[in-house]
């Protein structure tokens, strides 16, 4: 029983935090959010460290927990290293993939075009997690441990979650679209395209991302 109390208060606290309701740099009480929350503070504190291992807060000896902030600096810089890396794993993966790679991205594709969408079926964790083995299955195709590295201390799963959050209607769908337009650049093997798409893909979410920052 007290599992299942965590897994909703990390839920809630979650949803909280990425619907901007506790805004960054906020302080997490544990006893204002067992109140606010209805549960005790062992749920409350299970949550809080499984939301620092994840991310979005973070645990400050002495202090408690706050909402992880970002710097608009920061976001910027983790964009900068994506720009910088994932067009060029998108052209090494057009002239790598396999015809099963492209196939298994086309089908997370279409499963984000179901989930995406503003309405009752939107489902923006979902989305984030199919987001995720997509562009992970670019990287794996382009076989490039180098630009693979790279990239991967610039990836921070959190700040990706939030943005599909702060997206708006024509943002996620343009975002949407250039999952589609990749895969078709892919199965051409035209890297030139494949390379064009991504920049475009990663000019779309750094806007949404900076905007709601400043």
């Amino acid at each position: 029983m007290r599992s299942t109390q965590s897994d909703r208060t990390v839920e809630t606290l979650r949803e909280l935090i990425l619907r901007g309701e506790l805004v960054a740099g906020s302080r997490l009480g544990e006893a204002e959010l067992a109140a606010r929350l209805d549960v005790s503070r062992t749920p409350v504190r299970e949550a809080l460290g499984r939301l620092a291992v994840e991310g979005l807060i973070e645990l400050v000896p002495h202090r408690g927990a706050r909402v992880r902030t970002w710097t608009a600096a920061e976001l910027a810089g983790l964009f900068d290293v994506r720009q910088a890396t994932e067009p060029r794993l998108a052209a090494l993966a057009a002239d790598r993939i396999t015809a099963a790679e492209t196939d298994e991205l086309a089908l997370l594709s279409s499963r984000m075009l179901r989930s995406g969408p503003t309405g009752p079926g939107q489902d923006l964790e979902e989305l984030a997690a199919l987001n995720r083995r997509f562009h992970g299955l670019i990287v794996t195709a382009a076989d490039s441990p180098a630009l693979a590295t790279a990239l991967a201390g610039a990836v921070r799963p959190p700040v990706v979650l939030r943005n599909f959050h702060r997206y708006d209607d024509d943002s996620l769908r343009r975002s949407l679209a250039h999952h589609e337009e990749l895969v078709a650049a892919l199965r051409t093997r035209d890297a030139d395209w494949a390379a064009a798409v991504m920049v475009a893909h990663l000019r779309n979410a750094r806007a949404v991302m900076l905007r709601s920052a400043s």
